[in-house]
């Protein structure tokens, strides 16, 4: 819980280009569930209470630096060249943070899955009067990890990287995330003491642990689940991050009423938001941007993205829906019926094999097979507007801007390019001419070519 008044900041170091990602893509605008990892901080950053937010970029990587420029302005950039460890990360951005007093948290654009509740149990680490806080994790293979060592009074005493440590330190299983909070006075005025004396030549913040020790300062460690703190660093990582995310977001779902017979083939974006007694069946996707409403049924191998679902409504199987679908209650949309960008009112249907695109259809108007909203003409697009309880016959095509009204019919086959009037039947196909024995005289005049030949 914050200090009442105290303010909060967060640094987040982003600026490493990720070489072993082997893409052009700096490393911390890959995504994870449809996010690039960079905002998985910065939206962390947020629920944390944290402002400014501060993240410290490679001037190499114009990439991110648009992309935090887009989202946060531009004094929430600052620039580390060269790059020379993550205690000179942390202090390029000291000069953004001037007259800031509060707590900092330090963060990595790089960790995509730390909970909210982990930053707050460092920050509520330093309510009990330690001016530095490092966030921690039981480690099932040690390996290569910092640890980190706790004093018999319980306060961390020093972390140690594991090539410096000795065979007892090795043994300890408890290992350092990177993840460091602290009162922003004393974390910069240790950070202007720690020195780049060591194989690399690099400042390392973790030597803040130390310094503020020597100082008579109580530094703690804080636990958190080793999932939590996973790092990226190429793309085997990326997709166990991937993992990660789907399994902890489908357990949550599940736990919240939603119903999953096959959770492990069904893929969630980070924001995609379902209420319970919805039913998803097997190979479900979601792109960002989707709500569905309680009871609807999505089933199997059906993709939506920026879309609405109401209450009842049965999806699929092979459907898609596409931004700006924004569908009732009831709605019913069968397979490979594709909706963009229409509003469908409740009990609406179009069942199989349809594209509907840039319009709207009225509450219980049916949409026949094969039906096609021609919205566009090559440079613009233009909307279809179907009525209250209308009718569209199958292989129909409705060429916008066109208005088909409550109660309308349209006749099978038609090509539809002005108003339906409400109540109207339109039909707008070729005659139909029927050539009696054309057929006969037909094969009679093929047979004979085949027996000359």
């Amino acid at each position: 819980m914050a200090q009442p008044g105290l303010k909060r900041a967060a640094i987040i170091l982003a600026a490493g280009m990720g070489t072993r990602m082997k893409s052009s893509l700096p490393k911390v605008m890959h995504k994870v569930a449809h996010r690039p990892m960079v905002d998985w901080s910065v939206a962390l950053a947020r629920e944390a209470g944290c402002d400014p937010i501060i993240c410290v970029l490679s001037p190499n990587a114009p990439t991110t630096i648009e992309h935090i420029e887009a989202t946060l302005g531009k004094d929430a950039i600052a620039i580390q060249s060269p790059a020379q460890g993550t205690g000179d990360a942390v202090r390029c951005a000291e000069s953004k943070l001037a007259g800031f007093d509060g707590e900092v948290v330090v963060l990595y654009g790089d960790s995509p899955l730390i909970p909210l509740s982990a930053i707050s149990d460092l920050f509520d680490a330093l309510a009990t009067g330690a001016s530095v806080g490092v966030l921690g994790f039981e480690a099932a293979d040690p390996g290569a990890y910092g640890r980190l060592i706790v004093s018999e009074d319980g306060g961390l005493d020093r972390i140690v990287e594991a090539k410096d440590a000795t065979p007892d330190e090795l043994a300890v299983t408890f290992c350092n995330s990177g993840v460091m909070a602290g009162r922003s006075d004393a974390m910069f005025r240790h950070l202007s003491k720690v020195t780049n004396n060591n194989a690399k030549g690099e400042f390392y913040l973790t030597d803040v642990v130390g310094i503020a020790r020597a100082a008579g300062e109580r530094v703690v460690a804080v636990a958190c689940n080793e999932a939590d703190v996973l790092g990226v660093n190429s793309r085997v990582e990326l997709a166990e991050a991937e993992a990660a995310f789907q399994y902890r977001r489908r357990l949550e779902l599940l736990m919240d009423g939603v119903t999953m017979a096959d959770p492990s083939s069904v893929y969630l974006a980070y924001d995609t938001q379902i209420e319970n007694d919805v039913t998803l069946e097997p190979g479900v996707v979601f792109g960002p941007g989707v709500s569905i409403e309680s009871g609807a049924t999505i089933r199997a191998f059906s993709h939506l993205e920026g879309c609405h679902v109401g209450p009842g409504a049965i999806i699929g199987p092979f459907a898609r829906l596409r931004p700006g679908a924004i569908l009732g209650e009831d709605v019913r949309i069968g397979n490979f019926v594709e909706v963009k960008n229409v509003t469908m009112g409740a009990g609406a249907k179009a069942n199989h094999l349809a594209y509907l695109g840039d319009g709207s259809v009225g509450a219980g108007s049916n949409i026949g097979a094969g039906t096609i909203f021609c919205n566009y003409d090559g440079y613009n697009k233009a909307r279809t507007e179907i009525g209250t309880g209308s009718f569209v016959g199958s292989n129909s095509a409705l060429v916008a801007p066109v208005q088909i009204g409550d109660g309308a019919y349209v006749g099978s086959g038609s090509v539809i390019t002005t108003s339906v009037p409400d109540n109207a039947l339109s039909v707008g196909r070729g005659k139909q001419r029927n050539i009696d024995g054309w057929a006969t005289s037909f094969r009679a005049k093929q047979e004979a070519k085949k027996d000359g030949e």
